[in-house]
């Protein structure tokens, strides 16, 4: 966090000394411009996990998983970003703000496909799902496990998805 400043992003972007200055006037501004783009970063790469009707529980799996392998690939340094982020919010109320209404987006579309999928209880069911994938995200990221294999992953989520969702049909 303390190499966030004005300076370094106005360094990586190649603009002029004072640009982040002109857009982001405070520290705490910066850091609520930081994760509103982190957020809109992330939320491209979840567009992805929709699960439209008649999609097998594997597909779903395997696209679910496909997501929490970006993020730990391309997008490892944005969700190692996020994470330094929740922590800064813990201290700053204005950014908690900020961080809560993004995480309620991420759960709401969560909500939304444990409903397509056909769950039971989609509000518990996102829950869950969003616990476990920041679960393995976070393990892999910044905990002792080691960063699971793309088959672990669809594996996992899978599994998951087997224990809450209702049994497919012999076609599904």
């Amino acid at each position: 966090m303390r190499g966030l400043t004005h300076r370094a992003v106005d360094e990586a972007a190649g603009l002029p000394p004072g640009s982040a200055s002109n857009l982001a006037r405070t520290r705490a501004a910066l850091l609520e411009l930081a994760l509103a783009r982190l957020t809109e970063l992330e939320e491209g790469r979840f567009a992805g996990a929709d699960a439209p009707p008649g999609l097998s529980r594997d597909a779903l799996a395997a696209r679910l998983a496909g997501v929490l392998r970006l993020q730990l690939t391309a997008g490892r340094a944005h969700t190692l970003a996020r994470y330094e982020l929740a922590l800064e919010a813990t201290r700053r109320p204005e950014l908690r703000a900020i961080y809560d209404a993004a995480g309620r987006r991420f759960r709401d579309a969560a909500r939304a496909l444990m409903a397509a999928a056909g769950s039971p209880d989609p509000a518990a069911h996102a829950q869950g799902l969003v616990a476990l994938a920041e679960g393995l995200m976070f393990d892999a990221i910044a905990g002792a496990g080691p960063e699971p294999s793309p088959e672990r992953l669809r594996a996992t989520v899978a599994a998951y998805l087997a224990g809450v969702l209702p049994p497919e049909g012999p076609h599904g």
